[in-house]
């Protein structure tokens, strides 16, 4: 039985990961903060699909947190996660400067250093069996000019593209998944005003999931759910920074498009 860990699982995307890798009969490993949450998600995820959920509660934007889920992903014996889907994150309301360094640098620890020393560790097992697969969850924000979160997030893109470049062959498949707005409880959560989001802007959390999979098995390293979003990103990379900027973020600095 494929064993799947994932970050962030009890709400949008990654519960949508959640969802569908039981579906596919993927034993889990559930992080996140919220203990209450994770354990109903736990159950909720036993019951209907029947497989094994484990929980482990941590705060990835601290060390013990990150060190905590390091240690499950090096601990021969488990069984050894085969599937590791990098996609807890939040974002901050407001330009550079607005919001409080402190909640920068939790930003920055999240998106980047998990992100970081999370695959390391499961590659690390992967590259030994020869098999395995990291999604690392960014976002289409990560092409635009737009502060700390998108700065992470372009991170997080660059990362995996490389880690895959550097472990061709070792039978890793390494995938940055980069979707636009997704109804999840992120907006929220940073006080952003996404209900003034025309609703032709919104993705579906469980087709994101899909189409991520689809290009996973196709071999690619980027996916862009969406043609409406591959068109934004290829904007962005053709078109100068600065015009594309003064376009885009009337919008963007109201919303910040994450998942």
């Amino acid at each position: 039985m494929t064993t799947s860990l994932i970050t962030g699982p009890t709400a949008g995307i990654g519960a949508a990961f959640a969802r569908r890798l039981a579906a596919d009969r993927h034993d889990l490993v559930l992080v996140a903060r919220d203990g209450v949450r994770l354990d109903e998600s736990a159950a909720e995820l036993r019951e209907r699909y029947g497989v094994r959920v484990e929980v482990l509660q941590a705060d990835l934007a601290t060390d013990g947190g990150i060190s905590a889920v390091e240690g499950r992903l090096r601990d021969a014996g488990l069984p050894p996660v085969d599937v590791l889907v990098n996609n807890a994150g939040f974002g901050n309301r407001g330009r550079f400067l607005e919001a409080p360094m402190a909640d920068e640098l939790r930003m920055l620890t999240l998106h980047c250093e998990a992100v970081l020393r999370l695959t390391a560790a499961a590659a690390e097992g992967m590259r030994e069996r020869g098999r395995g697969t990291v999604v690392n969850v960014a976002s289409v924000a990560a092409f635009m000019p737009r502060g700390t979160y998108a700065a992470s997030k372009a991170w997080v893109v660059r990362f995996t593209e490389g880690a895959a470049l550097d472990l061709r062959g070792s039978g890793i498949r390494f995938l940055a998944l980069c979707p636009g707005f997704v109804r999840t409880e992120f907006h929220e959560r940073a006080g952003m005003q996404a209900e003034r989001l025309p609703s032709w802007a919104w993705l579906d959390a469980d087709k994101v999931v899909a189409a991520a999979l689809r290009d996973l098995a196709r071999g690619k390293v980027l996916s862009v759910p969406d043609a409406r979003y591959k068109t934004a990103v290829g904007l962005a990379r053709h078109v100068p920074s600065r015009l594309f900027s003064a376009v885009s973020s009337g919008a963007g600095r109201r919303y910040d498009p994450k998942r």
